[in-house]
């Protein structure tokens, strides 16, 4: 698609490559931005990047590319101020940008990732264990991308690194061994196993000689003990039975299940190989790559015992899926917190020759709390997410029952809007922000929040089915008003949304770009008469501009992993 910022990205590079400065399109579309003020255009061309290039003040720039501008498609004109380019679009671009919008369903999309892979390495909870709140950020913004990446034409395989190996195993295997049985957990579930990893925890504090004990336990199933691989297997089956009713709530998939267990006999080779390149070294007892050139600490891959830790676990785990998947790129949503792990044996990957090192990616997110409280499973201080969840159904069926008690599938809209109301709330703002889960700020109808965008959306359902078919073309020169003009223009910035969104790794982009929609929408709905205009041009294309909206708003919630709403 070929809209006002490509037209203007292709213009800008053409007149540069008058003046000796080669610039692709793509490149050109980069130096562009959105005014914050609409009184200041709808596109802008800050002339401040070119000064160096050019060797001339901004405004001067501006002024002189100014006229080159003048009967531009879709521009009804360039002005200069202040060092700015600001371009004004004209009326018939907005009308052509909506029917745009309305030849595909899948407006936003491409095919620019065809041909490539890319991995995604998100939610990955620990077995034996809750969801809780803390695992939210990385399995609905992992989720996000991975539907960004398919939107845009990538192959994505979606990877849950299940935590299944490691000590805490031998903890459990203890814990289930001497104070619980088969029939307790066939009662209780997870909740048993959560009940006694704590049990554990807390006697451990007061038993020091029980940390050798889970050290044993584990041991054993390092090295294939029967009971202690069968006790394991058993507790991953609970927990992904428990965990397959969360991610269907949510609607997501998985591709691998993967996790740490299945990568513990690729380790040795790794470990061996990055001996044999020369990394490792002894410090202190232990097998270490050095990473000062990188001002890092140094990157721990063998305990002095000889055990593995995660550096190397992760390490063993890329190559494989290098070989497996081949993929592009590797994106690994997690915490913030463990940035410097990440950022330690991605180096050590680049260091042991691997090209395909570029191609790791770490996005991190910030902590999630209600009220302010911080999360802990050892103490059992934790918001469980499958509650949270529940509750937010809950209360949408409350509000749904008030506004719409004849609904006949009230039930399933009530569990869109709070599943949606949860997810939206954790890809509203930047990943990188700690956040806090309030209430009455995720359910509002009226508010930044996911509720809203799902209402908005059900209001263009509505008048839609009430109109009936669709006009296959806008009407030949209708002349939109300001309302009209300002959500087709921001109705056509969509495909830039998407763009955005996937060069930051941000959902929120969407998130934001959504609610701006979803407030330009109503404004329009509450100033323009669109079933009742009384002017048939004025409702023909109003009518279509509402079905674009419903086109656009559609896409990305489907893109941030909520589920659409026809009705509310």
């Amino acid at each position: 698609m070929r809209d006002n910022k490509t037209i203007l990205a292709e213009k800008t590079a053409a007149l540069l490559a008058e003046k000796g400065i080669s610039m692709t399109t793509a490149e050109a579309a980069s130096l562009f931005e959105t005014p914050s003020d609409p009184k200041l255009g709808d596109l802008a061309l800050p002339c401040f990047k070119l000064a160096k290039l050019l060797r001339s003040a901004p405004p001067k720039i501006a002024s002189e590319l100014a006229p080159a501008f003048a009967g531009t498609e879709g521009i009804a004109k360039a002005e200069a101020v202040n060092g700015y380019l600001n371009f004004f679009y004209d009326g018939a671009s907005c009308v052509a940008a909506v029917d745009e919008i309305l030849r595909d369903e899948r407006f936003g999309s491409s095919e620019e990732g065809k041909g490539k892979t890319v991995c995604l390495d998100f939610s990955s909870p620990n077995i034996a264990k809750r969801f809780h709140l803390g695992h939210l950020g990385t399995t609905v913004i992992g989720n996000a991308l991975r539907n960004l990446l398919n939107f845009r034409g990538y192959k994505t395989v979606a990877i849950n690194h299940l935590g299944d190996w490691g000590t805490q195993f031998g903890k459990l295997i203890y814990a289930y061994q001497h104070w619980s049985s088969q029939e307790q957990v066939e009662k209780d579930g997870i909740d048993e196993l959560v009940r006694l990893y704590v049990r554990f925890c807390n006697a451990e504090q007061e038993d020091p000689a029980l940390t050798q004990e889970a050290r044993d336990a584990f041991h054993k199933l390092e090295t294939g003990d029967a009971e202690c691989l069968r006790i394991w297997q058993y507790f991953k089956d609970i927990s992904l039975r428990e965990y397959q009713k969360t991610y269907d709530l949510l609607g997501i998939t998985f591709d691998s299940y993967n996790g740490e267990a299945f990568f513990s006999d690729k380790m040795p080779a790794v470990v061996q190989e990055i001996r044999d390149k020369g990394l490792l070294e002894l410090d202190d007892g232990a097998s270490v790559v050095r990473l000062d050139e990188e001002g890092m600490p140094p990157c721990l891959i063998l305990k002095r015992d000889g055990s593995t830790l995660y550096p190397s676990r992760d390490i063993a785990a890329a190559m494989w899926r290098k070989k497996t998947y081949d993929f592009e790129r590797c994106i690994y949503v997690t915490s913030a917190g463990q940035s410097l792990h990440f950022a330690q044996w991605f180096r050590v990957v680049a260091k042991m020759g691997y090209d395909w090192a570029n191609g790791l990616v770490h996005v991190p997110y910030g902590t999630m709390s209600v009220g302010g409280e911080k999360l802990a499973s050892r103490t059992g201080n934790v918001v469980l997410l499958d509650d949270l969840l529940a509750e937010a159904i809950r209360k949408c069926e409350q509000v749904v029952e008030e506004k719409h008690p004849d609904l006949p599938n009230r039930d399933e809209v009530a569990k869109a809007v709070g599943v949606g109301a949860v997810v939206f709330n954790a890809l509203s703002n930047s990943r990188i922000k700690d956040s806090d889960f309030n209430w009455e700020d995720a359910l509002s109808f009226e508010g930044n929040s996911g509720p809203y965008v799902q209402y908005t959306y059900a209001r263009t359902s509505s008048i839609l089915r009430k109109y009936g078919d669709l006009p296959a073309e806008s009407p030949a020169g209708y002349a939109p008003g300001a309302e009209e003009t300002a959500l087709a223009k921001k109705l056509s910035e969509f495909p830039d949304a998407v763009t955005r969104a996937l060069d930051g790794y941000e959902p929120s982009v969407i998130s934001r770009y959504l609610l701006a929609v979803c407030a330009l929408f109503n404004q329009f709905y509450h100033n323009c008469r669109i079933l009742g205009a009384e002017e048939e041009d004025a409702r023909v294309f109003r009518v279509r501009l509402t079905a674009a909206t419903h086109t656009v708003i559609g896409n990305g919630l489907d893109l941030l992993g909520i589920r659409r709403t026809e009705e509310i």
